[in-house]
């Protein structure tokens, strides 16, 4: 059996897979490709679109978070992350399409659209776990990458304001939910805990997570204030990440 999980180390939809590997136990390799390079690798292995995650098992190659996890807990169905009742795997399910189109997204353009005006930081996490000399070709063409990236993801100012109120509203809810009881779906942790503190990792910089943290003092301004005042809901979140996710 031969895994290999093809990935960008920084992206939270990445870690949702290395945590569901991590979490059944798996033996995996990561291939860890640089944003932008990655295209032709991608196409290659999928003929389709340049997304990652992309998971090829012993040449059964399946693309995408949510298709990956599918996949895992019918391959591979020891621990379990989608419930076995109907109505509660129907709600697991449901929350992480949500998170995935909402949380997801949204996480991303808010975070990039600070750290890529602050190259020396971001460029070490774009290139985390590639070659050494990435970091210096990123670094050389960064307002290029920054040119791409903002408009990829359709990152500004406005849609930076927008995706922090979505990012409020999940955490209000979540953090709620979780005062409540301990899992979204059911009374067992499932994929939709999962997604949801893997997606909000970035928000607590856990050690398990493949890049190079910025210090607290590096953090962008704007960033660090936004933490400070939402810390009591991402700190629940965290709780989810540090109670379930196994080391791999």
């Amino acid at each position: 059996m031969a895994l290999k999980l093809y990935q960008f180390a920084i992206s939270h939809y990445c870690e949702k897979i290395r945590w569901a590997l991590d979490y059944k136990g798996l033996n995996y390799e990561t291939v860890n490709l640089l944003p932008g390079q990655h295209v032709k690798t991608i196409r290659k292995l999928t003929g389709e679109a340049s997304s990652v995650p992309v998971l090829d098992h012993d040449g059964h190659v399946v693309q995408g978070s949510a298709a990956i996890l599918d996949y895992l807990d019918q391959t591979f169905p020891e621990h379990p992350l989608t419930p076995a009742d109907p109505d509660v795997r129907e709600k697991a399910l449901a929350w992480e399409r949500r998170l995935d189109e909402e949380a997801g997204p949204a996480i991303r353009c808010y975070s990039y659209h600070h750290f890529l005006q602050r190259p020396k930081i971001v460029v070490p996490m774009l290139a985390a776990g590639t070659p050494f000399y990435n970091r210096i070709l990123l670094s050389l063409a960064f307002s290029r990458v920054d040119e791409v990236m903002r408009q990829w993801m359709k990152i500004n100012e406005k849609t930076s304001e927008k995706s922090r109120q979505v990012m409020e509203e999940l955490l209000t809810e979540l953090a709620a939910i979780y005062a409540e009881r301990p899992f979204l779906a059911g009374d067992q942790f499932s994929r939709a805990d999962l997604t949801a503190a893997a997606l909000f990792a970035p928000m607590f910089q856990p050690a398990q997570y493949p890049v190079p943290w910025p210090k607290t003092a590096r953090i962008p301004k704007d960033i660090k204030h936004w933490l400070d005042q939402w810390q009591p809901q991402i700190r629940a979140l965290e709780k989810v990440y540090e109670d379930n996710r196994r080391p791999g």
